[in-house]
C-alpha cells in the first residue's frame, strides 16, 4: 500500500471510530428509551389487569348475590386471591415515579376495604342473614368506594399515558439523529471498502497458496471426523440395544415396579404393577391408600399410616420383603405381598423419589396353606394311628373278656344284660377305631380292580332306603369300561358317609348326584395341589343341592371328630375316613362347594386296567387365537392362572373379580369377544345373571361357563339351561384351548 493510502485509510477510520462512538451513544440512549417505553407499557397493561380483577370481583360477587351459585362463590373466591399480588407487583413496576406510589398507596386499601365489603356481603348472603345484609346495605360504603378506586386508576393510567407521550417524542428524536450518523459513517466505509479492494488483488494469491494447504488439512481431517463418526453411531447402537434391553426386562418382569416423587406420585409403573396394584403413572400412592385396607403378615394387625411403605421409604428407610396383607375395599380378593424399597437421591444427597418393588406371593402363601394343612393332617393321622392300635390292644381284651363274661351269666340275666351293653360299646368303639384308622391310613386295604359304574350304580340302590324320599338320587356315568384298583368295601363305606352328610345339608330335601368321569390332571394341577401326583384318573364326584359350606369349614372338614353337627348327631369321623381311604389307596380328594348352592365332592380314585392306556395317550395339540377374553372369577388364584394360561395361547385379557366390576368395565366400554365366567360369583349375581345383564348391553354376546360342580351338578342345581357351554374345574390347558374356541366358534 502506497503512502497516499495509508493517509487516506487512517484518516478514514479516525473519522468512522468517531462516528462509531458516536452512534454507539445514541444506539445506547435508543435502546434505554425503548426499554423505558416498554416498562410504561406494562405498568398501563397492569393497571388494566387490576381494574379487570376489581371488576370481575364485584361482577362475581353481584352473581351470587342474584343466583346464590357456588360457581359464583368460587369466582370470587379466585379473583379475591389474585388483587393482593396484583397490587404488590404493580407498585414496584411504579417505584421509579414517586407520585404515582403515592396514589397507588392512597388507592391501595381502598381496594382491600371494597373487596372485604363484597366479601361480607356474600357471607351474609350465605347465612341469610337479612338484617346483616340491610345494615351493611344502609351504610352505602360499597359504591363510594368503588368510584373513588376507578377514579384513582383512571388517574394513575393517565399520569402512565403521559409519560408514555414524552418518552415516545424523545425516542424518535434521538432515532433520526441516529439515521444521520448511521448514514455518514456508511459512505466512508463505502470508501474504505473501494481502497482495501485493490489491496484484496493483492493478496488473492497467497490467499490461493494458503487454500490448497487448508484444503489438505480438511480432508485430513474429515478422515478423522469420519473416523469418530463410525464410533459414535457404533456407541450409540450399543446404547440403543442397552436401553431396549432394560426396557423390554421392566416390562416382561412378574414384580410390580413402581417409581415415584417425594409427593407419592407415581412417575413410573410396569405392566406387572397395573395388573397386580392397579396402580398407574400420575396416580398417587396417598390417594389409592383409601381403597383398600393395609395389614401385618399376620393378617390382623393393621399397618399404620407411618408404616406404610411409600412413607418409610420417602422417610429414608431401606428394606426387604416388608410382608403385608391387603384387603381391597371393592370386595376383589385379599393379595399377599412382599416388599421391597430403596430411596432416590439427588447430587446434594436430598430424597427426591424412590423405587418400589412388590412380589405377589398369595400363590405362594396359598400353596404353603394347602401343604401345611396336608401335613397337619398327615400329623394328625400318625397320632390318631398310634392311639387308635393301643386302643384295638385294649379293645381286644375288653371284647374277648366280655364275650367270656356273657357266656358265663347265663343263671343271671340281669348281668348278662349289662355285660351285653359292654360288649356292645366296645363294638362301637372298635367300629370308631376303624374309622381312625382310615384317616390314619393304617386300615388294611383290599385292593382289586373294581368297574367304578357298575359299583356306583349297586351303591346308589342301597343309598335310596338310607337317605329316604325326600333326597332323590340321580347317576351321571361316562359310558364305557372305567375300573380303579380300590378296595370296594372302603368305596362303599366312603359314599355311604358323603351320602349321609349331603341328606343332612338337605334338611327340606333335594337331589343327590354320583357321577363319574374319566379324567387327567395336568402339571399345573400338581403344582397347586402339592400332595396331587399329575397322571390319569377315575373322578367319582357327590354333589348335593344343599346349604354349602363356608371357606372356613372346608378348611377344616377332614379333620378327625371336626363336626358343625349339634352335640352326639355326628362324630366328625366320616369324611376323615373318607380322606384316609382316597389316601391310602394313591388317589386325591377335593371340595367345591359355595354357602346356599350346594356342595360337590370329587374323588380321584387310581386307574385300574381300563384307564391306563387314557393316561398314556398323547392330547392333541391346544390351538389358541387372538381374540379378547373377559374372565370373571372370584378365586385370586384361579383367575391368574387362566388369565397366564389364555395369554400363552395368544389371546389377550381382562378380567374382574366380581360381577358389579365386570358390569362397570362393560359400562366404560371394555371391548372383548368372549365372556368367560363362573357360574357363583359374589356381587348379588351368578355368572348366569352377569351374562344375562351384559347380553342386554351387548347382542350377540359369546358365553363359556365353568364351575368347580360337574356339569350334571350345575344343570339339576337349576343354574343352567340344556345346551349351554360348561367347563368344570379343574381343567387342563388342552380342554381350556378346545373349549375357549368352541365357545368363540358359536358352539360347534
Amino acid at each position: 500500500m502506497i503512502p497516499s493510502q495509508r493517509v487516506i485509510l487512517g484518516a478514514g477510520l479516525a473519522v468512522l471510530l468517531l462516528i462509531t462512538a458516536a452512534s454507539i451513544g445514541l444506539d445506547v440512549k435508543s435502546r434505554s428509551d425503548t426499554a423505558w417505553l416498554n416498562h410504561t407499557v406494562e405498568v398501563l397493561k397492569k393497571i388494566s389487569d387490576l381494574r379487570v380483577l376489581i371488576r370481575q370481583a364485584e361482577s362475581a360477587a353481584r352473581g351470587y348475590e342474584i343466583y346464590r351459585s357456588a360457581s359464583f362463590n368460587d369466582e370470587f373466591q379466585s379473583v379475591h386471591a389474585q388483587i393482593a399480588p396484583a397490587l404488590a407487583d404493580l407498585k414496584r413496576s411504579m417505584r421509579d415515579n414517586p407520585d404515582q406510589v403515592t396514589l397507588l398507596e392512597a388507592t391501595e386499601p381502598l381496594v382491600l376495604r371494597r373487596i372485604d365489603i363484597a366479601a361480607e356481603a356474600m357471607r351474609l348472603r350465605t347465612a341469610n342473614d337479612g338484617d346483616g345484609i340491610a345494615a351493611l346495605n344502609g351504610k352505602a360504603e360499597g359504591r363510594g368506594l368503588m368510584d373513588t378506586v376507578m377514579g384513582n386508576l383512571d388517574r394513575l393510567s393517565s399520569g402512565e399515558e403521559r409519560l408514555l407521550n414524552a418518552r415516545s417524542q424523545d425516542s424518535r428524536r434521538t432515532g433520526i439523529v441516529l439515521l444521520g450518523i448511521d448514514l455518514a459513517g456508511a459512505l466512508v466505509i463505502l470508501l474504505l471498502v473501494v481502497m482495501m479492494m485493490r489491496e484484496s488483488r493483492r493478496t488473492e494469491v497467497a490467499l490461493k497458496s494458503t487454500l490448497l494447504e487448508t484444503t489438505a488439512a480438511n480432508q485430513q481431517l474429515e478422515a478423522a471426523v469420519a473416523e469418530r463418526t463410525v464410533h459414535l453411531v457404533d456407541a450409540h447402537d450399543e446404547l440403543r440395544l442397552s436401553v431396549n434391553v432394560l426396557q423390554s426386562t421392566f416390562r416382561s418382569m412378574a414384580e410390580a415396579v413402581l417409581v415415584i416423587d417425594s409427593d407419592g406420585n407415581v412417575l413410573l409403573s410396569n405392566p406387572a404393577a397395573e395388573r397386580m396394584l392397579l396402580h398407574r403413572a400420575g396416580m398417587n400412592l396417598r390417594n389409592l391408600r383409601a381403597l383398600s385396607d393395609v395389614f401385618h403378615g399376620d393378617g390382623v394387625t393393621p399397618l399404620g399410616s407411618d408404616e406404610l411403605p411409600s412413607v418409610r421409604v420417602l422417610r429414608g428407610d431401606e428394606f426387604e420383603n416388608l410382608e403385608m396383607i391387603v384387603r381391597p375395599h371393592s370386595g376383589n380378593n385379599v393379595r399377599h405381598l412382599m416388599v421391597s424399597g430403596r430411596p432416590m437421591r439427588d447430587g446434594q444427597g436430598n430424597i427426591s423419589g424412590a423405587v418400589l418393588v412388590y412380589h405377589d406371593a398369595t400363590a405362594s402363601r396359598e400353596t404353603e396353606r394347602q401343604l401345611h394343612q396336608s401335613q397337619k393332617l398327615d400329623a394328625i393321622g400318625k397320632l390318631t394311628g398310634g392311639v387308635a392300635h393301643d386302643f384295638n390292644n385294649m379293645l381286644t381284651v375288653i371284647s374277648g373278656n366280655t364275650e367270656t363274661l356273657v357266656a358265663s351269666l347265663k343263671e343271671q340275666p340281669e348281668l348278662q344284660r349289662t355285660a351285653r351293653l359292654i360288649d356292645d360299646a366296645a363294638e362301637r368303639c372298635a367300629e370308631l377305631i376303624q374309622h381312625l384308622l382310615a384317616f390314619a391310613r393304617k386300615q388294611p386295604l383290599q385292593p382289586r380292580d373294581v368297574e367304578i359304574n357298575a359299583a356306583i350304580a349297586d351303591i346308589a340302590k342301597l343309598l335310596r332306603p338310607t337317605l329316604g324320599e325326600q333326597i332323590q338320587i340321580e347317576t351321571a356315568l361316562q359310558q364305557g369300561p372305567m375300573t380303579s384298583h380300590i378296595d370296594p368295601s372302603r368305596l362303599t363305606n366312603a359314599v355311604l358317609n358323603m351320602a349321609i352328610n349331603a341328606r343332612d345339608a338337605m334338611p327340606n330335601g333335594g337331589k343327590l348326584l354320583l357321577e363319574t368321569h374319566r379324567v387327567v390332571l395336568d402339571e399345573a394341577y400338581a403344582q397347586a395341589n402339592p400332595d396331587v401326583r399329575p397322571g390319569a384318573y377315575v373322578m367319582f364326584a357327590v354333589s348335593d343341592t344343599g346349604t354349602g359350606m363356608p371357606q372356613s369349614v372346608q378348611d377344616k372338614a377332614f379333620e378327625p371328630f371336626f363336626t358343625t353337627k349339634e352335640v352326639g348327631k355326628g362324630s366328625g369321623l366320616g369324611l376323615s375316613m373318607v380322606y384316609g381311604f382316597v389316601k391310602q389307596s394313591g388317589g386325591h380328594i377335593k371340595i367345591y362347594s359355595e354357602e346356599g348352592h350346594g356342595t360337590t365332592i370329587k374323588l380321584y380314585l387310581p386307574p385300574g386296567q381300563g384307564v391306563a392306556e387314557a393316561a398314556n395317550s398323547i392330547a392333541p395339540q391346544a390351538e389358541g387365537g387372538a381374540e379378547t377374553i373377559f374372565v370373571v372369577e372370584d378365586d385370586n388364584l384361579v383367575r391368574n392362572f387362566v388369565t397366564a394360561q389364555l395369554e400363552s395361547l395368544g389371546y389377550k385379557t381382562v378380567s374382574a373379580g366380581d360381577g358389579h366390576a365386570a358390569l362397570q368395565m362393560i359400562e366404560a366400554g371394555q371391548a372383548f369377544d368372549l365372556l368367560f365366567t363362573d357360574i357363583v360369583i359374589p356381587g348379588g349375581m351368578s355368572g348366569r345373571e352377569l351374562a344375562d345383564e351384559i347380553a342386554k348391553r351387548r347382542p350377540g354376546l359369546k358365553v363359556l361357563y365353568t364351575s368347580g360342580y360337574t356339569d350334571n351338578a350345575i344343570v339339576h342345581h337349576g343354574k343352567l339351561d340344556d345346551g349351554v357351554m360348561l367347563l368344570t374345574k379343574p381343567y387342563r390347558r388342552n380342554q381350556l384351548a378346545e373349549m375357549i374356541r368352541r365357545a368363540l366358534n358359536g358352539g360347534g
